[in-house]
């Protein structure tokens, strides 16, 4: 009797649903950040201010990896009257020292290492900019006080 059970075929149960991996979540995570970006980089500067309180106050009561990266992106936006490269920068650096001494990586820490280091490109070439025409001032005051001896010469 037990053998010709064996003959039927019983439907296959339908998998449980995992919960989801951390590093789907993580993902998960960094494209919200982005797109939250997008959207803050497109509203009005006192919107953005707004926006800029919201996640200071977010940042201070839990210092995370996640509000430290949401702060710095909007520390690093481009053309808002509150950019400041270099708190956004100390805001990622223990991200991006971390990231960079574990392996594997998760997506929020790579993300933010890749954060870091364009921020940091982004100010290394600031300062070089300075540099140039600091070094450009120098050349142009040279050429006026010299300009400035050859006519005293000739009166």
């Amino acid at each position: 009797m037990l053998a010709g059970c064996a003959a039927f075929s019983y439907p296959a149960r339908a998998p449980v649903p995992a919960a989801p991996a951390p590093e789907s979540e993580e993902s998960r995570l960094v494209i919200e950040l982005i797109g939250y970006t997008q959207r803050v980089a497109a509203m009005q500067a006192e919107e953005q201010r707004r926006e800029l309180n919201v996640s200071s106050q977010k940042f201070s009561k839990d210092r995370g990896a996640y509000g430290r990266v949401r702060l710095a992106l909007l520390l690093s936006l481009p053309g808002t009257a509150f950019n400041d490269d270099s708190r956004a920068a100390s805001l990622l650096e223990p991200l991006a020292e971390s990231a960079a001494a574990q392996v594997p990586r998760g997506s929020l820490q790579q993300f933010a290492g890749l954060l870091f280091t364009q921020i940091s490109e982004r100010a290394r070439e600031q300062r070089r900019s300075a540099q140039l025409k600091e070094q450009l001032d120098a050349l142009k005051a040279i050429e006026r006080e010299i300009i400035e001896r050859e006519k005293a010469r000739t009166k």
